[in-house]
């Protein structure tokens, strides 16, 4: 069922960039980087914001960027550098995110923002239930999902320099008015119920 989603393809033709310049920024900004021109592989899920598996010898990394330069985004939309920020944080924090390597909002490197990360071997838990595991290996892993969960509720977002991160007010009204604005840039017919919906829910929005 989400065989599609799973494991690398080689890049889309509308998501290629300049490889030559992206091994410049790797040697000059990632720790580490053992040199040389990076394989590169694009991951099959993930497309809201495309991401790539890049490979150097036994190295590995991820590559995470904005849509290729033909898309139409909205300003706020496929914020990679909020998506860095706060990974970099927890991980800084002890949590288990991957280590972030190097942030990039210069397009002129790769034609888009983007962002370079630690590459994790696993696995996507695709069904909840996990089929095919041990009572006791179901177990463990509820019990890691809920810890770190209860963890990340205690964290102390300010100290751990999100102290000025996102915005005040009501998040429900500004993500309706931005999907109404995404949605009326890509509409490419007319259907009623979604002019009704558009129309009703910033009438019934809940309050906090």
């Amino acid at each position: 069922m989400f065989e599609e989603f799973i494991g690398i393809k080689p890049v889309s033709e509308r998501q290629k960039f300049d490889v030559a310049a992206l091994s410049a920024y790797l040697q000059a900004h990632v720790e580490g980087y053992p040199g040389g021109e990076p394989t590169v592989a694009q991951f099959k899920g993930g497309q809201s914001n495309p991401t790539f598996k890049l490979s150097v010898g036994e190295r590995h990394y991820v590559l995470r960027t904005k849509p290729g330069p033909a898309a139409k985004l909205l300003p706020s939309a496929h914020a990679v550098d909020r998506e860095f920020r706060v990974m970099d944080a927890l991980h800084k924090a002890g949590f288990p995110v991957a280590r972030q390597y190097a942030l990039c909002l210069d397009e002129s490197v790769l034609g888009r923002a983007f962002y370079i990360m630690e590459f994790i071997e696993g696995r996507v838990l695709w069904d909840q239930a996990l089929p095919g595991m041990t009572p006791a290996e179901r177990a463990a892993i509820y019990a890691e999902l809920n810890r770190v969960i209860a963890l990340l509720h205690t964290v102390d977002y300010a100290a751990i320099g999100l102290a000025d991160y996102g915005k005040p007010g009501n998040y429900f009204q500004r993500q309706i008015e931005r999907w109404t604005r995404q949605y009326q840039a890509s509409v490419t017919e007319d259907i009623a119920p979604m002019n009704a919906l558009m129309a009703w829910l910033p009438q019934n929005i809940p309050p906090g």
